[in-house]
């Protein structure tokens, strides 16, 4: 999560004058907070999240303890494949996250069956995705999604339509579900190289590899 800051300066000889920051880490919040506080110039100042969220200098400071416990810096990756010969398709996901001051990731792969086509298996992966977050407790938040899949991810931002009636109804899920966890989503298309992670495990789901693990990471 990050911040920015919204703040009244006064002026010796001028009047008042608001400023407004960019949006920096949340961890650097009070540092930048008491640093403009010890000019003795600031008689307003409200801290404000990317959800569009703001408190006072003491409401932030209670919200910062909560913060802390609350997984955030979100990053998912996800990538479908489709096996024609055997009508099977598989997930992979990758989510790296921030909790407590330590970073961790999650990787899961899935085997499904009743899949018609890739784009379908695209779909379902990025719902496993997102089913994750919501295990995980993530809610209320601005999280990155990054996929190789165009139709998918320009589908669910709204870019492109949707005409095929299976692939509308893992849209409505997928929708409903970020609706539900209140996720403001970051959108990016990936070259597939870079999404090596998630397409290996899609590909060991097709070969009988499960895999399901959360790991801190040094």
């Amino acid at each position: 999560m990050e911040m920015k800051i919204k703040f009244k300066y006064k002026s010796k000889t001028a009047s008042d004058i608001w400023f407004e920051s960019g949006f920096f880490p949340r961890k650097e919040t009070l540092i930048h907070v008491d640093d403009l506080m010890k000019t003795g110039r600031v008689i307003e100042l409200e801290i404000i999240d990317e959800m569009g969220n703001s408190w006072t200098r003491k409401e932030y400071i209670r919200l910062n303890q909560e913060l802390e416990k609350e997984p955030e810096n979100i990053v998912v990756f996800f990538d479908g494949g489709f096996d024609k010969e055997t009508n099977y398709a598989g997930a992979g996901i990758v989510i790296y996250y921030d909790k407590g001051g330590e970073s961790f990731r999650i990787r899961k792969n899935a085997l499904l069956e009743e899949i018609e086509n890739n784009n379908e298996a695209e779909y379902a992966a990025l719902h496993i995705a997102i089913g994750l977050l919501e295990e995980l407790g993530v809610k209320n938040v601005p999280c990155t999604i990054k996929g190789d899949s165009q139709v998918a991810i320009k589908q669910l931002g709204g870019e492109w339509p949707c005409y095929e009636e299976g692939l509308k109804r893992w849209l409505d899920r997928i929708e409903g579900l970020i609706q539900k966890l209140g996720l403001k989503p970051n959108l990016i298309v990936l070259n597939r190289k870079d999404n090596k992670e998630a397409d290996k495990l899609a590909n060991q789901a097709l070969e009988g590899t499960k895999v399901h693990s959360n790991k801190r990471l040094e």
